[in-house]
């Protein structure tokens, strides 16, 4: 899946307000949702918890990976969130969180929705991406300068070809 099919612009929040990590889930799951009228923002809600509880999903840099497994679903689907203030997300290198990018996959994986999750992790990983990403002042921004970025960059991502 390409990263227009991924993360459609409704899913994308450019300075949101979240007042702690769950507060930020809650946000993201509202967000999944969104683009998945079929599956309540409450049950993706329990189940990036509970995939948190496993282990923390930030990146470091500030940024993190929130992102679980959906019963109800068929494809993977994406957003991202830019805070406006970041938060205590459990870091690993003691950094805030300021950039949240989720992902909901299919329970029953294939390859495709593994490539899927490698892609967002190549691109929470670049330093260029998270800096262009910050400077981002709105929805619409942000769901731009990360579909332009990929896309000029998309062969050296891990996971493409």
């Amino acid at each position: 899946m390409n990263l227009e099919q991924l993360i459609k612009p409704d899913s994308v929040l450019c300075n949101a307000h979240a007042r702690s990590k769950k507060h930020c889930l809650e946000i993201l799951s509202e967000l999944l949702s969104t683009t998945n009228p079929g599956v309540s923002n409450e049950e993706i809600f329990s189940r990036l918890v509970e995939r948190e509880r496993l282990g923390c999903t930030c990146l470091d840099k500030g940024s993190a990976f929130p992102h679980c497994r959906i019963d109800a679903i068929g494809q993977s689907s994406g957003a991202l969130i830019k805070l406006s203030s970041p938060i205590d997300f459990d870091s690993s290198d003691g950094e805030f969180v300021d950039l949240v990018f989720g992902l909901m996959v299919p329970a029953e994986m294939d390859d495709s929705h593994y490539a899927d999750t490698r892609l967002i992790a190549g691109l929470i990983s670049d330093d260029a991406l998270r800096g262009k990403l910050r400077a981002a002042t709105s929805s619409r921004d942000l769901h731009e300068t990360l579909i332009s970025y990929a896309a000029r960059t998309e062969s050296d991502l891990p996971g493409r070809s």
